[in-house]
């Protein structure tokens, strides 16, 4: 067909100025990021079991007969329990995973006794799916989910410091408080989107939000690198003109890379089921995001710190024969 690809259609060049709106989305960030901070202490996150609380069991029929998943969950929904969760695992007497066993989570109300909601449970995922056999019911304490709560915000901190040291290591300081500003708006935004739309805050929220983290600092690095030869290459151009050149010259990488990645996500958010939807949504918003702070978060914040300017390339270093004259 004359003209495909599409992708031609994409303008090669552009000549947008981002610089000078950079304050008012500044302004605009700041406001949804202190609203999305009030929102994770009121209402509140909307954990899930895994930080939360509950119950696990293993329910498995015999060798041959398959579990309809869709219906174990919906057995167990319909007792208004919360979150459920059901996944299907390998048998353990030929370790193959083959439709037969499932491990299941659910929350446990705190004015409801234990004891009574699994045999309820019990009884609503027989009714459903007919005769299987239930094993290693265990109950996951507060104590431990607060426990596990707090890994997991340290493994997000972690991540933050270490993308940090390495946007430090390989570019200057400035740099790297541009990409940290940049990384900790996306985190802080994410963070107000499960709380609006009251997302389960489980451990595939936090991978969810650690995918995030990657993308942006991939993205943010794209940019700064444009950035870094240009500030060479451009020694006498005022740094907004700079900053703006460099954002357009990626413009269409960045566009592109983004549109491929959220339309896989809404596929998944689609055709996933319950179990990935807040998952993919997060994950969609976060790339969005991110694509916006590399080019009003972290770029502006080098054009008010400033840049070193004029510094030439390190000369390359002789070894072995190679230095002999």
């Amino acid at each position: 067909m004359r003209g495909w690809p599409l992708i031609r259609l994409l303008p090669t060049k552009t000549n947008f100025q981002f610089v000078r709106f950079a304050p008012a989305f500044g302004v605009l960030s700041t406001v949804l990021c202190i609203a999305a901070i009030v929102g994770c202490f009121w209402p509140g996150l909307n954990m899930g079991i895994d930080f939360r609380g509950g119950a696990s069991m293993e329910v498995s029929k015999p060798a041959g007969q398959e579990i309809q998943l869709d219906q174990v969950r919906g057995a167990v929904d319909g007792l208004g329990l919360g979150d459920v969760q059901v996944q299907g695992i390998a048998r353990r007497d030929t370790n193959v995973v083959d439709g037969s066993t499932a491990i299941l989570r659910f929350q446990i109300p705190e004015d409801r006794d234990q004891t009574e909601v699994v045999r309820q449970v019990e009884a609503a995922i027989t009714q459903a799916a007919g005769q299987v056999t239930y094993s290693d019911v265990a109950v996951v304490g507060s104590k431990v989910s607060g426990e596990l709560f707090m890994s997991g915000l340290l493994a997000l901190a972690s991540a933050v410091v270490l993308m940090f040291l390495y946007i430090w290591f390989r570019f200057e300081p400035q740099f790297g408080f541009g990409a940290i500003a940049g990384l900790v708006h996306d985190v802080i935004l994410v963070f107000g989107l499960i709380v609006i739309m009251r997302l389960e805050f489980s451990l595939n929220m936090v991978a969810a939000i650690l995918t995030v983290i990657g993308y942006s600092m991939n993205d943010t690095v794209v940019v700064f690198d444009r950035l870094r030869e240009n500030l060479r290459k451009y020694k006498t151009m005022p740094l907004r003109e700079v900053i703006d050149l460099s954002i357009n010259e990626t413009l269409s990488r960045t566009v592109v890379t983004g549109i491929t990645a959220v339309m896989v996500l809404a596929v998944l958010a689609i055709f996933g089921g319950a179990a990935l939807f807040g998952f993919s949504i997060a994950l969609m918003f976060g790339i969005i995001i991110g694509t916006y702070s590399s080019i009003y978060v972290g770029a502006p914040i080098i054009l008010l710190w400033g840049v070193k300017r004029g510094v030439t390339d390190p000369e390359p270093v002789k070894v072995g024969m190679a230095s002999r004259p």
